[in-house]
């Protein structure tokens, strides 16, 4: 026997490497096969529930790392969950209605739309966000994502459209839906409305113009000659312009200008002298706002008044004081304009043409409409200046290009009539886990308009609404249930293949409709409103509960899914469909940057996964701080794979140290301080990682398990256990202790990290002595109070302030030129500390060297010879080499090797050890 085979007689090799992309693939095919998701909801039957409602992606392109982000997240909370006491299906969802798919189609595919039936298209449509759906079905799943993936929520599904007309029938029933004429948010480029959700700004660069509308009725105030000066960033609603209103409490002055009289505000009068270029003018009249009520001015390009108005609306925070008013393409105008009883002229087309109500300018788009109407202007003396301003503007949120208000006959929901209790349950009924996102929602409610619902377009869900001979439209409960079952049992492209008498109840009739004769609305409904009433049908699933417990999307979510849920639930059920919100940031590049094509940054899942393994992007997730925008680039996920190595290889290491133990038989009850001390640790782990599970702080799990692996196992207990492990005899107590103590950590551990390790956790999991079936279908080790563990971590206090200061000290001797100590294994120490101080480290072991990796350590009273050693705080330490020789057996310097007879290469430690266990070793070695 030689003597490398007296040692580390327990230790296993342990195939756990680092091959991720391929080990994950067969994972999770082995939990195909075993069915484990039905398994794991089979197992938490009958317990109470926790709901994570998915929040639909959009159906097109490739998934990308903020849907990673989010629908790992998801996991995270959905596993812990149920391997934590709960019932927690999950149900992943698409939303697959919407202009992206229709241009998909014309623009990607070629499709040409016009040669189509209506309902041929549609059915392209679902056929393209269907192969999109089974896509990023895929991607996901690689990603360990658990959840109904056979049945998934989709809504392009009839009894979920269904279920989403039932919503709108009984928001119509409450008086809340409506037809209007007001300025909402049109899209040229998409020929749609759009909600506020689907708006986002960017910086442009629009003309600037000052215009002088001349008066006509003065009404005995002003001067004959008198010109009312306004200023706007859009030119091209000049034609449009019914109006000016002004400040009713507002000082304006009347200034003489060459031979022109101008009025402006006042306040604003210094500013638009500088900015028009008036060097010599004189102020020759002050007025109050009121004054100008219901007088008159000439348009500057038509032959037609403007009227003069007075509204709370206006400001002095820029322009003349005077404002530029036109109620068919501005909020503010509208409700003056309506106070006013104006008309509602919105001279623009679908495709953002001017129409023949704009005489000169028919067929122009209207940006180009800009360039016309200011030279119209400055030909007939109504242009003051022109100029260029930066400044943020509106665009569709899809096509990236600028949107108008516009006015245009559009199907609304009130938000007006239930807006107090939208306001009273964002305060009361829900538990927002950021307090900035109840402050944005609140916010978003308390100052929207009302909700425009319809859209121009054909692949969506139809608003269920009829009209009778005379025009007026039919909201009729009993009508909308007759056409959400006919929806259910067909899907909604029956509305685009059968007339309106063939989607009405047999035998209806209606005043307004003497012959019998009926048409149908050919508006589809807001994707907003399809996405906000998931709940309606996802949730009434078995298994599923209203409200669910949480909604977890983007933090641009409280503009869109969190709003649109809320509103509708809010609206027919008086409560949230959810009960807690929790919202991320969004994922830039390892700069800071929005990850785009352009520059060249997107980092895609699929393509991570293939290199490096799910387990990597799901530890970045776990890694990040999601509450803000998070970064991710290749040496990001560089840095990630390390801290993942030394979790696997910890792992690793300690799996394959208890081969040999039989957690049945070979536990130890009385453990070693030092071993207590590591429990206590890990206890504290188990702690504050439920916590944070519970209160979803992934990023304190990574930081605290990094911690506990790197700090407390790594660099200290299971670096002087090699010691123990590979050098003492099997069964020695010591061993087993530690053993018991790594065994039990890793029994708890590995289930505490499958849901963010899945993989690998269940890899590990497969090795554990004595472990059976899958890690999924464990439960998380269970939380004690931890008043003794932290009482215990203290007692260690004073050993881990002793261990870095002999640390630095044999670094210290590690780089001197003459004589160094270049292993700690080759030192001597003598820690000299007050007697007390000595007391308290002699009580926590006698094999203090051992701790310290050292051959020899003297812990003596601070004495005369202590002068000369390093100070620190409580200790002073000094380092020699050892006295001695190394031992073959455990390189451990000690006096004795060479002096024990038939066993010079020994210490007295391992000769022991030798004699007992193997004295085959000494005959063989005779022999």
């Amino acid at each position: 026997m030689k003597l490398k085979e007296t040692l580390n007689l327990g230790k296993t090799n342990f195939a756990m490497r680092a091959n991720l992309p391929v080990k994950e693939v067969s994972l999770q095919e082995e939990w195909k096969e075993a069915d484990i998701y039905s398994k794991i909801q089979l197992k938490n039957e009958g317990k109470p529930s926790y709901i994570l409602h998915d929040g639909p992606p959009y159906a097109n392109g490739k998934v990308h790392m903020g849907h990673a982000l989010n629908k790992v997240t998801k996991d995270f909370i959905v596993r812990y969950k149920s391997m934590n006491g709960f019932s927690a299906p999950y149900i992943p969802g698409w939303d697959t209605h919407g202009l992206p798919i229709e241009s998909a189609l014309t623009k990607n595919e070629g499709i040409d739309r016009k040669k189509y039936s209506v309902a041929d298209f549609r059915r392209m449509c679902e056929e393209y966000a269907l192969k999109q759906v089974d896509a990023q079905r895929e991607t996901f799943k690689r990603l360990g994502v658990t959840g109904e993936w056979d049945h998934p929520y989709l809504t392009l599904q009839p009894e979920y459209e269904a279920a989403q007309l039932r919503i709108f029938g009984k928001m119509a029933e409450k008086g809340y839906i409506y037809k209007g004429l007001k300025p909402i948010y049109w899209s040229p480029s998409s020929e749609s409305s759009l909600a506020e959700a689907e708006v986002e700004y960017q910086d442009v660069t629009s003309p600037t113009i000052y215009v002088a509308f001349k008066v006509k009725d003065t009404k005995g105030v002003v001067d004959e000659k008198a010109e009312f000066v306004i200023w706007t960033t859009t030119p091209w609603t000049i034609p449009a312009n019914l109006g000016i209103s002004v400040k009713p409490d507002a000082t304006y002055v009347a200034v003489n200008v060459a031979e022109r009289q101008f009025i402006v505000a006042k306040e604003l009068l210094e500013k638009v002298a500088q900015e028009i270029g008036w060097e010599d003018y004189q102020v020759v009249a002050e007025y109050e706002g009121i004054q100008f009520d219901h007088m008159t001015a000439q348009h500057p390009m038509y032959d037609r008044e403007s009227l003069l108005m007075v509204g709370d609306h206006v400001t002095m925070d820029a322009g003349t004081g005077l404002v530029h008013t036109a109620p068919g393409h501005g909020e503010d105008d509208y409700q003056i304009g309506q106070k006013y009883g104006l008309e509602i002229l919105s001279p623009i087309d679908n495709r953002g043409h001017f129409t023949d109500e704009a005489p000169g300018l028919e067929g122009v788009f209207y940006l180009k409409g800009n360039k016309l109407v200011m030279e119209q202007l400055a030909e007939n003396g109504s242009l003051l200046q022109q100029d260029e301003l930066l400044h943020s503007y509106p665009h569709d949120w899809r096509t990236k290009k600028p949107v108008i208000f516009r006015a245009t006959p559009q199907w609304f929901a009130s938000i007006d009539k239930f807006r107090q209790d939208l306001l009273t349950a964002v305060d009361n009924d829900v538990t927002w886990y950021h307090p900035s996102g109840q402050v944005r929602i609140y916010n978003m409610l308390r100052d929207r308009g009302d909700w425009v619902i319809s859209r121009q377009r054909v692949w969506g869900v139809p608003l269920p609404i009829f009209y009778a001979e005379n025009g007026e439209a039919i909201l009729d409960g009993q009508v909308i249930e007759h056409v959400a079952q006919l929806v259910a049992e067909n899907g909604s492209n029956i509305w685009f293949e059968r007339e309106a008498k063939e989607l009405l109840p047999e035998g209806f009739t209606h005043p307004g409709s003497p012959n019998g004769e009926f048409t149908k609305e050919m508006d589809i409904m807001d994707v907003w409103f399809d996405s906000g009433t998931s709940y309606a049908s996802v949730l009434e699933r078995p298994g599923q509960s209203f409200p669910a417990d949480l909604y977890l999307e983007g933090s641009d979510q409280y503009r869109g899914w969190f709003n649109s849920s809320f509103t509708t639930s809010i609206a027919v059920n008086g409560v949230p469909p959810y009960k807690a919100v929790l919202s991320q940031g969004f994922v830039m590049d390892g700069k800071g940057q929005k990850m785009s094509k352009s520059l060249g940054n997107v980092i895609l899942p699929e393509e991570v996964m293939e290199t490096l393994g799910a387990d990597i992007i799901r530890l970045w997730v776990a890694s990040v701080d999601y509450e803000n925008d998070v970064r991710v680039s290749h040496d990001i996920l560089k840095q990630v794979s390390e801290s993942y190595r030394k979790i696997r290889n910890t792992i690793r290491f300690m799996l394959s140290n208890i081969g040999d133990f039989n957690p049945e038989t070979d536990r130890v009850s009385e453990l070693r301080k030092v071993d207590q001390y590591l429990m206590a640790k890990y206890n504290v782990l188990v702690h504050d990682v439920l916590k944070a599970y519970d209160e979803f702080e992934f990023s304190t799990i990574y930081k605290k398990v990094i911690n506990f692996i790197t700090v407390d196992l790594s660099a200290f207990y299971l670096d002087f256990a090699k010691d123990v492990l590979y050098i003492e005899a099997a069964d020695a107590s010591a061993r087993r202790a530690m053993q018991t103590v790594i065994y039990d950590i890793l029994s708890g551990l590995i289930p505490l990290l499958t849901p963010i390790l899945l993989h690998t956790m269940e890899e590990a999991w497969k090795e554990l002595p004595g472990a059976e079936g899958f890690v999924q279908l464990q439960d998380m080790p269970k939380t004690k109070d931890i008043t003794e563990d932290l009482a215990v971590i203290k007692e260690w206090e004073p050993f881990f302030e002793m261990k870095d200061a002999v640390n630095k000290v044999l670094e210290e001797a590690k780089n001197v030129e003459e004589d160094p100590i270049k292993k700690s294994f080759e030192a001597a120490v003598t820690v000299y500390t007050d007697e007390e101080m000595r007391q308290v480290l002699t009580n926590l072991s006698d094999q203090l060297d051992q701790l310290l990796i050292v051959s020899k350590l003297d812990l003596k009273v601070i004495n005369e010879a202590a002068a000369s050693a390093h100070e620190f705080d409580h200790f002073k330490v000094s380092v020699t080499h050892a006295p001695g020789h190394v031992c073959e057996r455990c390189r451990a310097i000690r006096e004795e090797v060479g002096t024990i007879a038939g066993a010079e290469e020994l210490c007295y430690r391992c000769n022991e050890i030798v004699t007992n266990h193997f004295p085959e070793y000494f005959s063989e070695k005779e022999d």
